[in-house]
């Protein structure tokens, strides 16, 4: 019982040092437009708030924006609560590579992406890879808006992926047939939802984790598999004719999914920094978080507090405890 009382007590005397040295210092965690990084980032406020006894801020921002604050390192942005690998690598392969002041979580958590559509329509109409929607007659059947063209969500603003899924679109030879809609998820999801429920087509870009695989019965379109030769997409930032130079004609390769964070904060906030680096969330809790937040519209810091509670030997671990 003694020993038991001297480890509890060296445990608390290292979060209780750790959290004096930020006690004013506020992490700043980037809160991307999609679900998972909303789930994420609010998972990572709690424990920072509840567990480690400091301040923490949500800061939306899309990628590039999180990206530079972090390689800054003045506390604007801290944190990337989810990092999409290799869809972000552009980023990665400038700050963590080659600035050396952003930072990976040792472990990450899988995804996929690819292109869905509503099952019930898609097996009346054999619909079953992405070649299939490349016809005048499907295109007439997924023509939401009436101009003459299918309409296929690839995307919202900013997200790397919707680059990757307009060339895709134009390689596939989708492109012939439909128009790429680019519009923030929240509309692409009620768009969807429409759909579904007036049974109606409409191919769109899935991914998972993602609270869809919850709330629609859809099937992921066949692709052919991950080549890396026939994968080739030129950054937007580094090339203004990216769009000509990109040729991608194969699946996306599958995802790992890492917390990323400011170099800075090793010696800002040395705790939040080990926290970042030693996080191990998984999909499965992932998409569950997802499905609370959006489905159910209950708040990400509210959900993660109960998960929180409910998995603290878990959380301990990534806090050296």
């Amino acid at each position: 019982m003694k020993t038991w009382k001297l480890v509890a007590l060296s445990a608390a005397m290292a979060v209780s040092g750790a959290t004096a040295g930020f006690a004013q210092e506020v992490v700043k965690i980037g809160e991307p437009n999609w679900a998972s990084g909303r789930a994420m980032a609010g998972l990572l406020k709690v424990i920072i708030e509840d567990r480690l006894g400091g301040k923490a801020e949500l800061v939306p921002g899309t990628n590039a924006v999180i990206f530079k604050a972090m390689d800054r390192g003045k506390g604007e942005i801290d944190v990337h609560p989810d990092v999409w690998m290799p869809n972000q690598s552009n980023f990665t392969s400038e700050y963590v590579d080659k600035n050396n002041t952003v930072a990976l979580s040792k472990n990450s958590y899988s995804g996929f992406s690819a292109f869905c559509a509503p099952r019930e329509f898609s097996e009346k109409h054999n619909i079953k890879t992405v070649f299939d929607l490349a016809t005048p007659e499907v295109a007439k059947l997924m023509d939401r808006d009436g101009d003459g063209m299918g309409d296929i969500w690839v995307g919202a603003p900013g997200w790397t992926s919707t680059k990757q899924n307009e060339v895709k679109v134009r390689d596939y030879g989708i492109g012939n047939f439909f128009k790429p809609v680019i519009v923030e998820e929240e509309a692409a999801t009620a768009s969807i939802s429409d759909a579904f429920n007036k049974g109606e087509g409409y191919a769109f870009y899935c991914y998972a984790p993602h609270y869809n695989w919850s709330l629609f019965d859809m099937i992921r379109l066949e692709e052919p598999e991950f080549d890396e030769a026939k994968y080739k997409m030129v950054n937007p930032s580094e090339d203004a004719d990216w769009f000509e130079k990109s040729k991608i004609t194969t699946a996306d390769k599958e995802k790992n999914i890492h917390v990323g964070y400011s170099k800075s904060l090793e010696t800002r906030v040395p705790a939040v920094a080990e926290l970042m680096a030693n996080i191990a969330m998984d999909t499965e809790t992932v998409n569950a978080f997802t499905n609370e937040i959006v489905v159910k519209k209950r708040d990400s810091q509210e959900v993660a507090r109960e998960w929180v509670a409910a998995n603290s030997d878990r959380v301990d671990g990534w806090l050296g405890l």
